[in-house]
């Protein structure tokens, strides 16, 4: 492992990027296709929006995490885990297999394992390498914050092109008053609307950040209860078993399956293996940013 402090690893969330790039380019009811009738409009949002990310934060290493089917250990635990998401776009169904070609031929690992998610695999290496090296997340998943550390930071990308957040411990601090384990325990105390698990009925973002500013953990909170209004002490009383549940499906593991060796992720786009896969995609418009 590298100890070079100049380098740096881009971890990409893949499905997020994806969904992005196909509801930015869909809204309108137009599909972007090749002249086949292969829908390619998600690869390319999501190309535009990585490579925009590749040169405005100049990685020395990138890799791109997936997830691998919808069941997990998370659904497992929680059968309603994201059971409010409807199935995938018909148009969306040929594109997860195509994107991961367009990856690859920029020489960028796919990086997935069944029964976890992106998110596991992206806090796994994140973990690894950022013991050695600067290691930044590519996302629009705030879930991800739990992630930052002395040498971790995320990237919320935000409405338009070239329109990041950056987090790091300071600037997570300065925006959310809280620290990244604090992540975790605000999913846990609120829930989270998106993937569909509720965390302690009646307990809203704006409570749960002044019960974690001033008793710092969940269980700094439980040990705590009887200081608490009566209001929130019977709602947390009720839902305790929730709580406890929403929590651990709030928590990214660091330890999944996962292996992916630094020089395999080396950014070294080979511009010839790049061109033949845009030719063979339409993706004329895209030329300009490959050089």
């Amino acid at each position: 492992m590298s100890e070079n402090k100049s380098e740096s690893l881009l971890l990409v969330d893949g499905m997020a990027l994806l969904f992005r790039g196909f509801y930015a380019t869909s809204s309108g009811g137009y599909i972007m296709r090749t002249s086949d009738g292969t829908p390619v409009n998600g690869v390319y949002g999501f190309l535009r929006y990585m490579l925009d990310a590749i040169q405005t934060f100049k990685p020395t290493h990138v890799a791109c995490c997936w997830d691998m089917g919808s069941r997990t250990f998370r659904t497992e635990k929680f059968e309603n885990y994201k059971a409010n998401r409807g199935p995938a776009p018909e148009e969306l169904i040929p594109q997860f297999d195509l994107v991961k070609e367009v990856t690859a031929s920029f020489n960028i690992p796919n990086v997935g394992v069944s029964g976890y998610e992106a998110d596991d695999c992206i806090g796994t290496l994140a973990t690894h390498y950022s013991a050695s090296m600067k290691v930044q997340i590519l996302t629009g998943d705030h879930d991800m914050l739990q992630l930052v550390n002395e040498n971790t930071e995320v990237i919320i990308m935000k409405k338009g092109h070239s329109n990041y957040m950056v987090y790091n411990l300071d600037s997570l601090m300065e925006e959310k008053s809280l620290t990244p384990p604090q992540i975790i325990d605000l999913k846990g105390l609120t829930g989270d609307t998106a993937d569909n698990y509720p965390g302690v009925k009646g307990i809203g973002e704006k409570t749960a950040v002044k019960l974690l500013n001033e008793y710092q953990t969940i269980d700094g909170i439980l040990e705590n209860l009887a200081q608490l209004p009566k209001g929130v002490r019977a709602k947390i009383e009720a839902e305790l078993e929730m709580l406890h549940l929403s929590r651990d499906l709030a928590t990214i593991r660091l330890d999944a399956p996962v292996a992916c060796a630094l020089e395999d992720c080396n950014w070294a786009m080979e511009r010839e293996k790049v061109i033949s896969k845009f030719e063979e995609l339409e993706f004329k418009g895209l030329m300009k940013l490959i050089g």
